[in-house]
């Protein structure tokens, strides 16, 4: 896991729920391939086609809202984004995404600094979103350690098999 996420942005509004992220009727496979293929396409339909590995989602408020599905951040992660930058979260999509190795980034204002296909400079430690388009730059809230280590292990499951009962020490 890089500090510094750099890519492509692709730009939706408020309240993105996970019906959204990844339709309902595609809930019955557990296979990421098959969820990427399928990725926003309730917000995009053609966005599985759009996006490429290392691409970043920027976003409104309450992203991530609805149910409570893992196949939300999956489908995410399986088509290649780095990244979502939003507003604000829905809280169990938030930990779904950490637990499942997906960064996430709280930055007001984002989704008014961004076009579709700008380029985004995203630091997870440091906390700033920089367009690189227009070098406008924003402070985001930056990652707390902990947050980080499950980020660079690749999620949660596997800092736990990496450290044990370690991982929750300090």
């Amino acid at each position: 896991m890089r500090d510094v996420i750099r890519g492509r942005a692709w730009v939706f509004g408020d309240d993105i729920d996970t019906d959204q992220i990844i339709p309902g009727r595609y809930l019955t496979t557990q296979d990421p391939e098959e969820l990427a293929k399928h990725v926003m396409e309730g917000a995009d339909p053609e966005f599985p086609e759009k996006v490429r590995e290392g691409d970043v989602i920027v976003a409104g408020k309450n992203f991530g809202c609805g149910s409570s599905r893992e196949h939300a951040p999956i489908a995410l992660k399986a088509a290649g984004i780095a990244c979502v930058v939003t507003r604000s979260f829905a809280r169990i999509f938030y930990r779904n995404a950490i637990n499942l190795g997906l960064p996430l980034v709280v930055c007001p204002g984002v989704d008014d600094a961004f076009e579709d296909g700008q380029g985004i400079e995203v630091n997870l430690r440091e906390g700033y979103v920089r367009n690189l388009d227009t070098g406008e730059e924003l402070e985001a809230k930056p990652l707390p350690d902990f947050m980080m280590r499950i980020l660079e292990a690749g999620g949660l499951v596997e800092l736990i098999k990496r450290e044990g009962p370690r991982a929750f020490e300090g």
